[in-house]
């Protein structure tokens, strides 16, 4: 007969349901990254794309520095994003600071940009809301 608190051999965990929750701020973590990589992409070769000239944007740079910013951030956050799913800690502190940056970067390219940042904004709230508070759990 089986043990009452292992299923098929396998123990059980202190893992919550919360847990979806830090999966889909991985998922989300990458997606963010792949964004923010293609709009840089765009800022770097297609300037006409956006709705203002730089000399209307929060911080007044070319779009050529927009387009590298948000490459770097980009990549960044993808990998972060990867190891979020590995339950890696470094990677959950990363995910928040860089959530944190790229919440502030959209703000000062609402202008270029205004449904998009404020949709990147949004997604950059519920991946630093999933992994300050719920974090922990997929570590288990």
């Amino acid at each position: 007969m089986a043990e009452p608190d292992r299923t098929h051999g396998v123990p059980p965990t202190m893992m919550s349901a919360w847990v979806g929750w830090i999966a889909f701020a991985a998922v989300i973590m990458v997606l963010l990254g792949v964004f923010h990589v293609l709009q840089g992409l765009v800022a770097l070769f297609e300037d006409g794309y956006f709705e203002v000239e730089k000399s209307g944007l929060a911080v007044q740079v070319d779009y050529t520095v927009w387009g590298w910013v948000h490459i770097v951030g980009g990549v960044i956050i993808t990998a972060a994003g990867l190891a979020v799913f590995a339950g890696k800690l470094w990677a959950r502190i990363v995910g928040v600071l860089v959530a944190m940056a790229s919440a502030i970067v959209n703000v000062g390219f609402l202008a270029a940009s205004p449904v998009w940042s404020v949709t990147m904004i949004a997604m950059n709230l519920l991946i630093i809301w999933a992994l300050t508070a719920h974090g922990r759990e997929i570590a288990e």
